[in-house]
């Protein structure tokens, strides 16, 4: 684990102040020995006795000149007081404490400018990715919207087509209502026409003939007879039903005309396809 940089300052600091106490002590007991060893220098003072006479006489001569006073000797610096260590140890973990308690408010400082970035970073970003989820929200609705405008259009254009083709196909069938009709008010009238003018009573007579001619009269026959014959066709004049109505002759009479009718086919066409028939009704009476 590595060691706080805090901590390596403190035990730095404590191992100079052990070191220079250390130094100064033994430089204090250096000191000491050298002022015990030194002796001390005594001044020696010669006098001489005079009695007053000669001190009389001596007054008027001059005196003599006073002997050098010889230099005092250089005071040793005082020692280097001792350090004392539970100060300086006490002063120097205040110091330590200060300088970590400036380093944790710088460190703190830091620490707060680096959230309030981070904090001011994350807010930008955020209004950012805001920004860009707004504007990619904007843009989805505007395209939803112009969808929707669209599928109304399609919608509304699909509508407008299919009212056109409705129309359209009343009309045609209206047209073909009016030409069927047309067409069969007009064969209606040809059909009377046709009727009228006695071409389909000419065919009825041909197909009276011509089941008169098949006909084979049974012994019981008398003559007078006179039947109604209902012959259900087909185009192209093939006989598939025969019902025999009013009829004055016996069974046998019966059954030889309806047979009459089978033989007969296929009936003659009309003259005019206009008078063609499925269901005719045939007055049967033969003459003999």
């Amino acid at each position: 684990m590595k060691e706080p940089k805090s901590d390596r300052w403190i035990a730095v600091t404590l191992s100079v102040l052990l070191h220079g106490g250390v130094v100064a002590l033994l430089v204090y007991g250096w000191w000491s020995f050298r002022e015990r060893s030194t002796p001390l220098h005594t001044l020696a003072l010669d006098a001489t006795v005079v009695d007053s006479k000669a001190l009389s006489g001596s007054a008027s001569r001059p005196a003599p000149a006073p002997a050098p006073t010889p230099p005092p000797s250089p005071t040793p610096p005082p020692p280097p007081a001792a350090p004392d260590s539970d100060a300086q140890r006490a002063a120097a973990q205040q110091a330590e404490a200060e300088k970590r308690a400036a380093e944790e408010k710088h460190l703190a400082e830091e620490k707060r400018v680096a959230e309030e970035r981070r904090q001011a970073e994350e807010k930008a970003a955020q209004q950012q990715r805001e920004e860009v989820e707004k504007k990619a929200q904007e843009e989805a609705e505007r395209k939803a919207e112009e969808a929707k405008r669209k599928e109304q259009q399609r919608l509304a254009e699909a509508k407008r087509l299919a009212e056109e083709k409705r129309k359209a196909e009343e009309a045609r069938q209206q047209a073909e209502e009016e030409a069927d009709l047309k067409k069969s008010l007009a064969e209606e009238e040809h059909l009377m026409a046709a009727r009228s003018g006695g071409a389909m009573a000419s065919w009825l007579q041909q197909i009276t003939a011509r089941i008169t001619r098949a006909w084979n009269k049974p012994p019981t026959a008398r003559p007078g007879i006179d039947c109604m014959l209902y012959v259900t066709q087909v185009p192209g004049g093939e006989v598939v039903n025969v019902r025999l109505g009013a009829c004055n002759g016996d069974q046998a009479v019966r059954e030889s005309i309806e047979a009459a009718a089978y033989r007969a086919s296929p009936l003659p066409p009309p003259p005019d396809p206009a008078l063609f028939d499925r269901n005719l009704a045939i007055h049967f009476n033969p003459s003999d």
